[in-house]
């Protein structure tokens, strides 16, 4: 049971972020290079801008598939 204080969606943007980090990580990309992928697309990104939205976990599920195609995951598990 959720408290109060706890967004509904804290759990999803918590796997979100956890999902995005970990994709990060086996391809050995970092935030700045993912700035740069990103900048190439036109979303202009700063590495700390990402550092931040990335460690908040509430970007939008637009951002979240910009991130994906750009550093070429294409399937993605939703398991718990």
């Amino acid at each position: 049971m959720m408290s109060d204080d706890v967004s509904p969606t804290a759990f999803y943007e918590e796997k979100a972020k956890n999902i995005l980090k970990g994709e990060l990580k086996r391809r050995g990309i970092t935030y700045a290079l993912l700035a740069e992928k990103l900048n190439e697309r036109g979303a202009h990104e700063s590495e700390r801008n990402l550092a931040n939205k990335i460690s908040r976990g509430s970007f939008t599920a637009a951002f979240f598939m910009m991130c994906m195609d750009v550093i070429g995951v294409r399937q993605v598990s939703l398991e718990v």
